[in-house]
């Protein structure tokens, strides 16, 4: 490979989106580093309902998950300017799932659906390889039709790489498990329980790796939290609004307000997360303390039904995945205030997540779930 493409493939964006809905499955954009542009190289439907994506730590391997009732995931690596099947799909156990992680040597799933977390293997080569291990999730909330059951939907490792946290929107909870590197059993370890009804969805960590944000999407609120490394704990400190006051509800012609998902600047001076309904990416300012974060501003998501964010964390620029308006809108960030500037959209039909490739190979096998550690993601 030529330095010239040696540098483009070290600027790649990979985008899920829902085949069942007009999407094209995974699409391959470059990323141009001066402006944040995105230009669109190719599509690849091998898996159905790519929902999200994350970066493997082998060099040009990513795994997707298939949002399907029978959920499965999906192994792909770096073929020219797009993706190829890594082998075979594997199915994980659960239905419906939305979210996954990896903790090498497994890939850890979170199953809206059927409501549990679960792990596949991964092998030398990057490939997947079957049975899940699956543990399932109980209870449920006091919204009769959203929280009826456990629904999973986010799985994450904390900063330390101890620890696997998994955000229960149907049981409105977070557990904290250990998890087996030698079979892929999760072991409960703790649950947190948050507001009945907020319904949490979302998980990020700040760079001082002491503070989580919960993102909840019934109700358009930010959980603060302690995070305890040394005892595998969450503790709720505080709720935060993401909206400005009156904007939660149906009112006036306003839409109801469903955040989704949260970055956090590498600084941590700034939160941003994206809410559906009201269609805009919200601002939070950290300089009074990451435990203290305040609503400073709101824009426009450049489209409809901003399911994901995503950052860049070397330039500062946000990526929203706009689902039901079809395209990924970028914007570059103002370094004093933290306010979001509309620079330009991808159409992309369906989309739902944003996954920008990693070009720190030191930086490449850390643990996710801080905002500075692997891939760039949401």
């Amino acid at each position: 490979m030529g330095d010239k493409e040696a540098d483009e493939a070290e600027h790649r964006v990979y985008i899920g989106s829902f085949t069942s809905s007009g999407g094209r499955g995974i699409t391959t954009a470059a990323l141009d580093p001066e402006t944040g542009a995105l230009t669109e190289l190719s599509t690849t439907d091998a898996l159905a309902d790519p929902s999200y994506l994350v970066e493997g730590v082998h060099i040009g391997v990513v795994y997707a998950v298939s949002e399907r009732g029978e959920g499965a995931v999906g192994a792909f690596i770096a073929d020219g300017r797009g993706l190829r099947p890594l082998g075979a799909p594997v199915p994980v156990g659960g239905a419906g799932p939305t979210h996954l992680a990896e903790a090498w040597p497994w890939l850890l799933t979170a199953h809206y659906t059927s409501g549990g977390v679960g792990a596949v293997a991964i092998t030398e080569d990057g490939s997947l390889a079957g049975p899940a291990q699956v543990l399932r999730h109980h209870g449920s909330g006091p919204d009769p039709e959203r929280q009826e059951g456990p629904h999973a939907h986010q799985v994450l490792h904390d900063p330390s790489g101890r620890w696997v946290l998994s955000v229960d929107l149907g049981a409105d909870s977070v557990r904290v498990c250990a998890l087996d590197d030698d079979t892929g059993t999760l072991r409960p370890h703790s649950e947190t329980a948050l507001t009945p009804g907020n319904g949490p969805r979302h998980l990020v960590f700040h760079p001082d790796e002491e503070v989580a944000y919960v993102v909840n999407e019934l109700r358009p609120l930010l959980t603060v939290c302690r995070w305890d490394a040394e005892a595998g704990r969450l503790e709720p400190v505080g709720e935060v609004p993401l909206v400005a006051e009156g904007g939660s509800e149906a009112s006036s012609g306003a839409a109801r307000a469903y955040p989704s998902a949260a970055a956090v600047a590498l600084d941590g001076r700034f939160l941003w997360v994206a809410v559906r309904g009201a269609d805009v990416l919200a601002t939070l300012s950290l300089a009074d303390g990451s435990d203290k974060p305040r609503l400073t501003g709101a824009v426009d998501c450049g489209g409809h039904w901003p399911r994901d964010l995503a950052i860049d964390l070397y330039r500062n620029r946000l990526y929203a995945a706009n689902e039901r308006s079809g395209d990924v809108t970028w914007f570059d960030v103002d370094p004093e205030t933290g306010q979001p500037r509309r620079a330009g959209s991808l159409p992309v039909p369906a989309a739902t997540c944003v996954l920008i490739q990693c070009c720190d190979r030191d930086m490449r096998g850390a643990r996710p779930g801080t905002s500075g550690a692997g891939p760039t993601h949401a």
